[in-house]
Formats: structure tokens, C-alpha cells, sequence
């Protein structure tokens, strides 16, 4: 016959799987998993026994499918029929799939894992198993998978040092060696508080080992071995710094975020408002509760408890997914990526290292948000950088850090950067682009890179202004309209009140013109407010999620409509006339 299992069908689920998972012994494993989708990464086989030349083909052709729908990764479960139907396989023939499986994988280039097998219950008396199989291939077009985790949680709660763990590979010593790492101030050394946003990068190769500084390579050498990359923003706990970690999770534009709380101290401080944050701004997020090592077995249940009540209060409607063993790392990472209210939780020690493994386990399958379809379609649209950092370097000049929300940009290439504080948008040229302190010629949408610019006037540039291609013709405002929500406010919000308002890389003090409909805002109200900048212009874009605040007053919301200036008004012709820029 031909060798090989049920027929080729495409297929793949990005179903929830939830029952087919196994918790404890046999007895609650239904025998169905969700009958497989066309798209998306996981695909069902029941078997892969020696098949015919042209049936492998075939084969190959699927995995690339799947390789390109998941970015890059694909998950295969062997022993599951395509309507999800639990079969397994026994030992010999499990052997020979996998070793098909592998024969595949070398001729697509991509390498496999095994994630976990387990058994099902027949009535036969040959035990059956089941396995699922991670496939990851850096596509052609990028050195590696690239994933930013936002890293949030109240101050001390051991952020720093947890990253410092996973990024340098050594345990630390229970009084904070393990950050000095990641300091980047004098300041921040002296108190052992992150007060800026620091970057930080772990390695996963293609068999899922983690690459990290611990074998003293460079920064440069971990992206040459690995094949995806996780990029911690690790932001400020303490709310003294509360604008640079909103900053940090408005305009990096993390796939994902963090929450670290502290075993022995629980929710405190500023973890709640960083949960609301990561709420409100839809970052996906999973808790990591640290310092098991300091406390006794009831103080973690009862963070883990008291974590669990405040998931799912009405306002947050999530579900808690305790990770205890390898089998809930692998399910939670499937299943937190396929739906956004599931929120794994972890408990870990950065001194003894007890789970951490877990954490890692977790990390290296976490697959990214976008497809590779929403992804093409950016990268058709034209270029858009945002620039959130600012440096000089000697002997390169003027450097911007940022990410590239749409299009493509290429070294060489002409953009125009803007808006000035008169509304003017100003030539200038990328001369060279580095990705995770490497190299890069090539920089696609949703990337985070640093660009130079050669000898371009540092003093022209701000944070919160962007690089585009001449012909998009920029929209850019003063003044601008904004669905709002407001969240707490002491006194009454209404015309005339000044709030620092946060949008994307965009940070700015405004003014309320005007509220549509009402002379003032309560907490917990809806509204239509708009906004004047009062310092200069800014460039928006309708539909961006939008945050405010001053002091103890919060709303967050979306932009609606903006009052464009035109750039021919604000003469864009004259200031770029032969005299006024020297290159």
C-alpha cells in the first residue's frame, strides 16, 4: 500500500486544546482533541511510516506550510487522527514516525524537539503513546525568531535579578549579584532600583537550549546561535519612575509582558496598577511569583491564591494556569498564545533555581502574536520608524533607537523624520542598522533596531517623533479627539485640566478643550474629550490606544479624530531648499 498515514489534508488547529491535556494519572484524558483547522501551525499525523517517495514530498510541502504559518515553529502530534481522535501509536511505530519526522525536518532545514509524549488508555494491552513534536526554522529572511517580553512588577519584587538569572545563567546569591548585570546607572547600583529601561537579551537555539552570557559569549554571538530571541524590557517598579515603565509599554510595543510578585510580599505597591496597565493596554501578560526560597509553602499558596482572586474579578475575567510541571509549561504556552485570558502562572526561587526550567520551558515554545499574513501585509504598507531613544556614538553620529511599525527599510535608504516643534519634517538618510546589537541590512515591520544617521543634528531630534518615506505625506496635529474611559480621579475632570498623555512613543503634556456632551467627568465615565498639545505638534494616527495621566487622575482610551495641520502650510518646501541642509 502506500506507506504513511491518513491523507494529506493541510491542517493544523489553533483550537484551544484544553481537554487533551494530561493533568494527573490516565483516567481524565478524553480521547479527542479538537478536530484540526486548515491553518494555522499544529498539524495532526496518526502515523509516518516509511512512506513513498512522492507521499514524503508531499509531506515536506505541508511542514513548510506550517513552518510558514507559525513564523517559524510548528507543532506535529503524532498518534492523533485529523478529527482530533486520540489513537497512539506503539513503540516500534512511534520510532519509525519520528525517525520520518526527522528525515523531513533535515530536508526543510529546520530541527525537531520532542515536547512530551504521554499514553492513552485502550483496551489493547500494548501500551500507545502519543507525542508532540516542536519543528522550529528561522525563516530565510531573518537571522532569528524575535519575541519582546515587557517585565513589570512592584519594586523588590526581583525583576532584575530574575532576568539577571535567565540572561547570565548563574544563580544568585540572595543579596542582588545577579542584576549588577543589568544596571545601567551609578544611581541604580547604589539603591538596587531600576529607574530606566534596560534591555536585555536570552537565546533559545533550534533544539530549545538556551543560549545565554553564561558561556562569556557577546551579545553579537548569542544572536548568531540562536534562533529565536526573547528581548526583556525590563521597566521600573517603582512609581516614582511610573512614566518610563508606561513609556516602556506604550512605545516598545511588547508581544508580551511579565508580571513579577514578590512571594513574601504579595500584590503591593505598584503591581496592581502595572496589572491595569498591561490590562489596558492588551498586552497578553503571565506572573512569575519570585523568592519561594524566603518563604514557606502556605505564604506562596496564598499569594498564588490571592493572585488567582484578583484574575478573575469581573474587571480582568482571566483564567489562572499554575505551572507546576513540564507537561503545564508546554500547555500553557500553547494555550496562552491562542487565547489572550488565560494567565499562567509560575513560581520560581532566582537563588536556589527551583523552576526555573519551567519558566524556560515555557519561553522557548511561546510562539509570537502576529502571523505571518498581518505581518506581510504591514511590511506592502510604507515605511513608518518610531523613534523612542536618541544617542550620539563617536566616530558613527547621531543614532535612534525605536521600532518599525510599517514597511521596510533598507540601509541608504532617504526617510523624512518629524514633527519639529514648528510642524516641519526635515530629509535625512539611514546609513547603517543594527538589530540586538548585531549588524542588519534589512529591517522588516514590527522590528526593534537602533539606526544611524551619520551627521544628522542630534539637537533636531525628540523621542516620540517618527521617520517616514517622503511620499506618505505625513498627517500631524495640535489638536485631536480621544474616546476616553477615566479610571480614578480625586476632584472633577473637566475643561481646562492638564494631563501628561501617553500615545505609542508619543509623550506629552495637553490640555482638555473639551468634553463632548457633559461639563465634567466622574470616574468609571465614558467620553469624547478633545485634547490640545500645548508645546508643538505631534504626529497620530486615529484609532491609537491613548493613556493620561496626573498624579493620582488615569483614563486610558483611543485617538477618534485628529485636526490635521498640512505639511505644505508649514512649509516643508522651503525648509528643505538646497541652503538649509548641509549633508
Amino acid at each position: 500500500g502506500r506507506g504513511g498515514a491518513a491523507p494529506g489534508g493541510g491542517g493544523g488547529s489553533k483550537a484551544k486544546k484544553k481537554n487533551g491535556r494530561s493533568r494527573g494519572g490516565k483516567a481524565n484524558n478524553p480521547p479527542y482533541l479538537p478536530p484540526e483547522a486548515e491553518d494555522g501551525n499544529i498539524e495532526y499525523k496518526l502515523k509516518l511510516v516509511n512512506p513513498s517517495q512522492y507521499r514524503f514530498e508531499h509531506l515536506v510541502t505541508q511542514m513548510k506550510w506550517r513552518l510558514q504559518e507559525g513564523r517559524g515553529e510548528a507543532v506535529y502530534q503524532i498518534g492523533v487522527e485529523d478529527n482530533g481522535l486520540l489513537v497512539g501509536l506503539s513503540e516500534e511505530e512511534m520510532r519509525a514516525s519520528l525517525k520520518t519526522l526527522r528525515r523531513m525536518a533535515e530536508k526543510v532545514g529546520a530541527d525537531i524537539t520532542v515536547l512530551r509524549e504521554r499514553e492513552v488508555d485502550y483496551d489493547s494491552d500494548v501500551p500507545r503513546k502519543i507525542t508532540e513534536v516542536l519543528v522550529r526554522k528561522v525563516p530565510d529572511n531573518q537571522q532569528f525568531l524575535d519575541l519582546r517580553v515587557a517585565v513589570l512588577g512592584n519594586v523588590d519584587s526581583g525583576k532584575s535579578t530574575l532576568l539577571g538569572v535567565l540572561t547570565q545563567g548563574e544563580l544568585d546569591n540572595g543579596r542582588g549579584r545577579a542584576r549588577l548585570n543589568l544596571f545601567r546607572h551609578l544611581h541604580e547600583i547604589q539603591s538596587g532600583r531600576t529607574s530606566s529601561i534596560s534591555f536585555e537579551i536570552l537565546g533559545f537555539n533550534s533544539k530549545g537550549e538556551v543560549v545565554n552570557y553564561s558561556d562569556s559569549r557577546t551579545a553579537e554571538e548569542i544572536c548568531e546561535s540562536s534562533s529565536k530571541m526573547i528581548t526583556f524590557i525590563d521597566l521600573a517598579g517603582h512609581h516614582k519612575y511610573l512614566k518610563t515603565t508606561i513609556f516602556g509599554l506604550t512605545s516598545y510595543c511588547p508581544d508580551f509582558a511579565m508580571l513579577v510578585v514578590s512571594a513574601n510580599t504579595g500584590i503591593a505597591g505598584t503591581t496592581r496598577e502595572h496589572l491595569g496597565l498591561a490590562m489596558a493596554l492588551k498586552v497578553p501578560f503571565f506572573i512569575v511569583i519570585s523568592k519561594v526560597d524566603l518563604c514557606s509553602k502556605a505564604t506562596v499558596e496564598r499569594t498564588v491564591k490571592q493572585l488567582e482572586r484578583i484574575l478573575k474579578q469581573p474587571g480582568c475575567n482571566k483564567l489562572p494556569l499554575l505551572v507546576n510541571s513540564d507537561d503545564d509549561a508546554v500547555t500553557a504556552a500553547q494555550q496562552f498564545a491562542q487565547s489572550p485570558n488565560i494567565t499562567p502562572i509560575f513560581t520560581l526561587s532566582s537563588v536556589s533555581g527551583e523552576n526555573l526550567d519551567l519558566l524556560k520551558v515555557f519561553l522557548n515554545i511561546l510562539p509570537p502574536l502576529t502571523n505571518s499574513k498581518e505581518q506581510e501585509e504591514l511590511m506592502q504598507q510604507l515605511t513608518e520608524f518610531q523613534v523612542d531613544e536618541i544617542y550620539t556614538v563617536p566616530e558613527v553620529g547621531t543614532v535612534v533607537g525605536g521600532t518599525l511599525s510599517s514597511g521596510i527599510c533598507r540601509e541608504g535608504e532617504n526617510l523624512v523624520v518629524g514633527p519639529t516643534d514648528d510642524g516641519k519634517f526635515l530629509r535625512l538618510k539611514v546609513c547603517s542598522i543594527q538589530r540586538n546589537r548585531s549588524a542588519c541590512r534589512v529591517l522588516r515591520a514590527g522590528q526593534a533596531a537602533t539606526l544611524a544617521l551619520g551627521p544628522f543634528d542630534r539637537s533636531l531630534l525628540r523621542k516620540g517623533m517618527v521617520m517616514v518615506s517622503p511620499e506618505m505625506n505625513p498627517t500631524i496635529c495640535s489638536v485631536f479627539e480621544a474616546e476616553i474611559v477615566l479610571l480614578f480621579h480625586a476632584t472633577t475632570f473637566r475643561k481646562g485640566f492638564q494631563v501628561t498623555v501617553h500615545v505609542g512613543n508619543v509623550r506629552q503634556t495637553a490640555i482638555v478643550e473639551k468634553i463632548h456632551g457633559k461639563d465634567k467627568l466622574r470616574t468609571g465615565e465614558k467620553a469624547v474629550v478633545c485634547f490640545r498639545f500645548i508645546k508643538h505638534p505631534e504626529y497620530l494616527k486615529i484609532g491609537a490606544k491613548l493613556l493620561f495621566r496626573e498624579g493620582v487622575t488615569k483614563g486610558i482610551g483611543h485617538v477618534t479624530d485628529l485636526q490635521a495641520i498640512t505639511t505644505k502650510e508649514n512649509g516643508l518646501e522651503e525648509s528643505l531648499g538646497p541652503g538649509q541642509l548641509s549633508f
